[in-house]
């Protein structure tokens, strides 16, 4: 992350929205004013995904937090977990299993760091084809995962195979959903606080 976004660094910090979690985020105060054209195209083209708690992250980690019935004693996986804030909170509600999935290696770096914070119980994943699991028993938790829309037909396979698919998203309409219901709406924001539009920082979860 230094490469691209020099004098950056990794500052460990309390959730505004889910006080109970504490996660090695980036630093907001790293000096953005400073940073170069190719530097800004860098973090909003390729962001370094662990280092942020998004908003629907950070949505879904309280909404778990809140319902613990929806999770305890069954399996979960936190699908592109990036901090891996969902499968922290998913263990914290009671999961019996709770997996972080994610293809980027420094995220499950961080998520095994955020989860030691933590004091909480994961499983690290970078293959679903490759996880151990039975899928009629296990949950699939998905937070601002289909701002890429390329990632939503595989909405349709999950309903199929699952036994429940939880979403967290602000970034697609609800009619793009098809298979899941608006269940909750709240207002939230990414940390450290990226001053995004305030379409993004509304949440709805779906399922």
């Amino acid at each position: 992350m230094q490469r691209k976004v020099p004098a950056a660094k990794l500052l460990v910090q309390t959730l505004p929205m889910a006080p109970e979690i504490d996660l090695a985020l980036i630093d907001g105060a790293y000096p953005q004013e400073q940073l170069s054209a190719a530097q800004i195209e860098y973090l909003m083209d390729e962001p370094p995904y662990w280092a942020f708690c998004w908003a629907s992250g950070q949505v879904m980690a309280r909404f778990i937090l809140d319902h613990p019935e929806q999770v305890r004693n069954k399996t979960v996986i936190d699908f592109g977990c990036g901090s891996a804030v969902v499968a922290i909170a998913a263990s914290m509600a009671g999961a019996a299993r709770s997996i972080a999935l994610d293809i980027d290696p420094n995220a499950l770096s961080v998520a095994a760091l955020n989860a030691e914070t933590n004091h909480a119980k994961i499983e690290l994943c970078n293959d679903l084809t490759s996880l151990d699991h039975l899928e009629s028993e296990t949950i699939m938790l998905i937070a601002d995962v289909f701002y890429d829309r390329a990632n939503i037909p595989l909405l349709e396979n999950f309903l199929t195979h699952y036994s429940k698919v939880i979403i967290a998203d602000s970034r697609v309409k609800p009619e793009e959903l098809k298979g899941v219901n608006p269940y909750e709406h709240y207002k939230s924001c990414t940390v450290p606080d990226l001053a995004e539009a305030s379409d993004f920082n509304s949440v709805t979860i779906y399922y």
